[in-house]
C-alpha cells in the first residue's frame, strides 16, 4: 500500500511543458515541420517544381535529374531547420511505423565531413525484408527489400530527422506494408467511381477519397503504469476487480478535461499542427482517463499517414506530463474500450460530395446510386470486412460497452431508409426527393436559436453507419491502422461500381434509357442487400438471432474469421480491382495469424508469472496472518469460523490459481508444436485464451479479500482516476 501511494505521489508531482509563445496561433505554425508545397516552391526551382506537382497530382514519374533536385532542395530545407538526419518512413505489417536513420553527413576524402543526400537516395533504400512480419515471402536469407518513396505524402522533420513517407516491398514485387495497397485502392476506387459518375456528369476527371479518424485511448499516471506489468507489456489490464465507481454516473463524457490532460492535448495539438495534422477536436470520452481527438477531413493516404504520425508523438509527448498512453482496445474490464471510427467518403474533382443529396432530381439519383452501391459491396463482403478489423485485441471490444457488435450491418436512418424502400416498390415516377432539414423549435426557451436536424440520426450500435454525407466504420480498433479497413471498403466498393457499370452499360445497349436502367439497377441491388440495412439496437440477443437468419457473417473468433481473406471471392475481388495477388493476401493472412497467437502467448505468460509471483506470494502471506489470528483466537477462546472460512477460500482459490497455470502452460506447449500457423492460432484462441479469463475471475475475487496493503498492484480505483 505504501507502495503506491509513493507512486500516486510521484505522478503528482509533474512538470509543466510550456507548448509555444503565448499569443501564437495555430495558422503562424502549421505545416512548419513539412515539406509541403509552400515550402517547395521556396526551396525548389521552377521546373523541379512544377514537375514534382505533376507527379503528386498526376502520378507522372520523376526523372532522376529531376529526384536529385528535390533531394537538394529538400537536404537544405531540412538542414535550415536542424535536421541531421533522414529516414525512409514505412509501415510494415507490424502495425506501426519502421525508421532506419542515416546521417546526412558523409567523409570528405579530407578529414572532414559534407553533408549529403541524392535523389537516389531519396527515392529508394533498402531495409531487411525478412526481420519484418512478411508471412513467408522472404526467407531469413532472401533479406532484400525496398522502400520507395511516396511524393503523394509530403516529407517531414520529427525532432532532427527528416521522415520521408515510403512504399515498401519484397525483392519479388510483393508489397509488405499498408501502404503500397492503400494506394492501389484508391486508385481502384478512383477509376470505378469516375466512370460511374460520367452517367450525371461528364465533366468528372476523377474521384477522391477520404478519411477522418477519430482517435480514443486512455491516460494513466506513468508511474501507475510501470507498476503493472501486463499495462506495460500488453497494453491491457488481465486482472484488475471493477472499481466502485467507473463510468456509471456518465459524469465523464464531454466533462471538463482536468487540468493535466488539457497540458497534454496542447502539447500533441501544437506538434500536430507543425507537422501538418490538423486536429481540430478534443474531448472526453465515456470512460474516466478516456479521451480522443479527431482531425478534419483529408485524402485517405495522407489522413492514414498521419494517424500513425500522431500515434508515434502521443506517446513521447505524454511522457513529458508523466503519462503513458493505451491504445488497446480494451484496457479495463467493465467500462468501454477505444475505437478509431472512420468516417470515409468520396469526392470528386468538381467538388460534389458522392455522399451527400443534392438539390437536384439527377444529383440525388447520383447520391442514391453511390450510396445503395455502398451498401452492396458491404453486404457482399460483409465477413472480409469484420475480418479487416478484427484482432486479438479488438475482439476484447467489438460488442461490449457501447462499441459495435461483431456483426458488420448498415444504418442508414429514417428519411433515407424511406426513400428506398419507395424506391425499391416503384412502378412509375422514380423521381428521388429528400426533405430539406427540419427545424426543431425548443418549446419555452425563446433564447436557444432553432436547431437544423440532419435527415439521418446516429446509431453508436452500428458498426457501419451513414450519418448525413459520409458513412462511419465504427468497428475499426484504436491501435489499428486505418488503411486495412479502408484497403478491404475501397476494393469491395470499387468491384461493386464496375459491376453496377457493366450492367447499367448493358441495359443501355439493349436499347433502354440511361435513367431508366440506373433506376432498374438500383432497385434489384435494394431488394438484394436488403439483409445488410438494420437501424436497430445492435446490442440486442435478438439482433444475433436475427443477423443470422439473414445470413450475415456471425463469426467472433479471430482465426476464424481471418478465413475471409482466402475464400475464392475475396481473392476474385483483390485481384480483379489490382489490389493484391493471391501471394500477397495469404502472406498477409499468415501474418495475421501468427500476430494473434503472439498476443495471446504474451498475455499467457505475463499473467501466469503475476499470478505465481506476485498474486499467490500475497495470498500466502495474508493468509498466514489470518491463520495466527485464528490461533491467538483460539487459545483464548474466541470464535474464528468467519476466518477460518475465509482462509479457506484463500486456499481454495490458491490451488486452482497454481492448477489452471499449470495448465495453460500445458495447453501453450500443445499449441506451440503445430506447425500450421491457422491451426495454431486456433488452438490458441480455443484452449489458451480461455484461461486468462479464468485465472482473472479468481485474482479480482481475492483482491476483494485480502488486506488493501498487501496487495502488490495498483488498483482500478487508482489507475482510473488522474489527480
Amino acid at each position: 500500500m505504501m507502495l503506491r501511494f509513493r507512486m500516486v505521489e510521484a505522478a503528482l508531482n509533474h512538470r509543466a511543458v510550456e507548448v509555444k509563445a503565448p499569443g501564437a496561433r495555430p495558422s503562424d505554425y502549421f505545416g512548419e515541420k513539412v515539406f509541403g508545397r509552400n515550402v517547395m516552391r521556396k526551396y525548389l526551382d521552377k521546373p523541379t517544381y512544377e514537375a514534382l506537382l505533376n507527379t503528386m497530382d498526376n502520378g507522372t514519374p520523376l526523372s532522376s535529374e529531376l529526384a536529385d533536385s528535390v533531394a537538394a532542395g529538400m537536404r537544405q530545407w531540412a538542414l535550415d531547420n536542424g535536421a541531421d538526419h533522414y529516414t525512409h518512413w514505412f509501415q510494415p505489417l507490424t502495425g506501426s511505423t519502421a525508421e532506419k536513420h542515416d546521417s546526412f553527413s558523409d567523409p570528405d576524402g579530407k578529414g572532414m565531413v559534407i553533408e549529403t543526400f541524392s535523389g537516389k537516395v531519396l527515392a529508394q533504400q533498402e531495409p531487411d525484408a525478412s526481420s519484418f512480419p512478411n508471412g513467408g515471402i522472404r526467407n531469413t536469407f532472401e533479406a532484400r527489400g525496398y522502400s520507395a518513396w511516396d511524393p503523394t505524402s509530403p516529407a517531414f522533420i520529427v525532432d532532427t530527422t527528416l521522415c520521408i513517407p515510403t512504399v515498401f516491398i519484397s525483392y519479388t514485387g510483393e508489397a509488405l506494408d499498408y501502404k503500397v495497397p492503400l494506394l492501389r485502392s484508391i486508385s481502384a476506387v478512383d477509376k470505378a467511381a469516375t466512370e460511374v459518375c460520367r452517367y450525371f456528369d461528364k465533366s468528372v476527371n476523377s474521384v477522391h477519397t477520404y478519411l477522418g479518424w477519430e482517435q480514443e485511448f486512455f491516460l494513466v499516471d506513468e508511474s501507475l503504469w510501470a507498476a503493472r506489468p501486463d499495462l506495460m507489456l500488453t497494453g491491457r489490464t488481465l486482472m484488475g476487480h471493477e472499481s466502485a465507481k467507473n463510468q456509471q454516473l456518465e459524469d465523464h463524457y464531454f466533462g471538463a478535461i482536468p487540468a493535466r490532460v488539457i497540458n497534454f492535448m496542447k502539447e500533441l495539438e501544437y506538434e500536430s499542427h507543425k507537422l501538418g495534422i490538423p486536429l481540430k477536436t478534443r474531448h472526453n470520452e465515456v470512460a474516466p482517463n478516456q479521451f480522443e481527438v479527431a482531425p478534419v477531413y483529408e485524402e485517405a493516404n495522407l489522413a492514414n499517414d498521419h494517424n500513425q504520425l500522431l500515434m508515434t508523438i502521443m506517446d513521447k509527448i505524454a511522457r513529458h506530463h508523466n503519462f503513458r498512453v493505451l491504445l488497446h482496445e480494451k484496457p479495463f474490464k467493465g467500462i468501454n474500450g477505444s475505437g478509431k471510427h472512420n468516417n470515409w467518403s468520396l469526392g470528386t474533382d468538381t467538388g460534389v460530395n458522392l455522399f451527400g443529396p443534392g438539390k437536384t432530381a439527377s444529383e440525388n439519383l447520383q447520391f442514391i446510386t453511390f450510396l445503395v452501391n455502398v451498401m452492396a459491396a458491404v453486404y457482399r463482403h460483409n465477413g472480409l470486412l469484420k475480418a479487416a478489423i478484427m484482432s486479438a485485441t479488438n475482439a476484447h471490444r467489438l460488442g461490449a460497452n457501447e462499441a459495435p457488435p461483431a456483426i458488420i450491418s448498415t444504418f442508414l436512418g429514417t428519411q433515407i431508409s424511406s426513400v428506398l424502400d419507395k424506391l425499391e416498390r416503384s412502378k412509375g415516377d422514380n423521381t428521388i426527393r429528400f426533405d430539406a432539414k427540419s427545424v426543431l423549435k425548443m418549446s419555452g426557451v425563446a433564447q436557444i436559436p432553432s436547431i437544423l436536424l440532419d435527415n439521418t440520426d446516429r446509431n453508436r450500435t452500428s458498426p457501419f453507419a451513414f450519418t448525413g454525407n459520409r458513412f462511419e466504420f465504427r468497428a475499426v480498433g484504436a491501435s489499428d491502422n486505418c488503411a486495412e479497413a479502408i484497403i478491404t471498403l475501397c476494393s469491395a466498393t470499387a468491384q461493386q461500381l464496375t459491376l453496377f457499370k457493366q450492367e447499367v452499360d448493358a441495359k443501355i445497349e439493349s436499347g433502354i434509357k440511361k435513367e431508366k436502367a440506373i433506376y432498374e439497377v438500383l432497385k434489384r441491388l435494394i431488394k438484394e442487400c436488403k439483409n445488410i440495412h438494420f437501424d436497430g439496437n445492435g446490442y440486442s440477443d435478438e439482433w444475433k438471432e436475427e443477423a443470422a437468419r439473414r445470413g450475415l457473417d456471425c463469426e467472433t473468433s479471430a482465426p476464424l474469421l481471418f478465413d475471409r481473406y482466402l475464400t475464392p471471392e475475396t481473392i476474385k475481388m483483390f485481384a480483379e480491382v489490382g489490389v493484391y495477388n493471391k501471394v500477397e493476401i495469404e502472406a498477409r493472412t499468415e501474418v495475421k495469424w501468427e500476430t494473434y497467437t503472439k498476443k495471446i502467448q504474451i498475455e499467457a505468460r505475463v499473467l501466469g508469472d503475476i499470478t505465481m509471483n506476485h498474486i499467490l506470494p500475497v495470498a500466502s502471506k495474508y493468509e498466514s496472518i489470518l491463520l495466527d489470528k485464528a490461533y491467538k483466537m483460539k487459545e483464548l477462546g474466541l470464535k474464528f469460523e468467519s476466518d477460518l472460512e475465509l482462509i479457506r477460500n484463500i486456499q481454495k482459490s490458491s490451488a486452482t490459481l497454481q492448477k489452471l497455470v499449470t495448465d495453460m502452460v500445458e495447453a501453450r506447449k500443445v499449441a506451440n508444436r503445430i506447425e500450421d500457423q491457422r491451426q495454431r492460432a486456433i488452438a490458441y484462441h480455443d484452449t489458451v485464451a480461455g484461461y486468462l479469463d479464468d485465472i482473472r475471475t479468481l485474482i479480482d475475487n481475492l483482491e476483494e479479500v485480502i488486506d488493501d496493503q498487501l496487495w502488490p498492484l495498483p488498483k482500478y480505483r487508482e489507475l482510473l482516476f488522474i489527480k
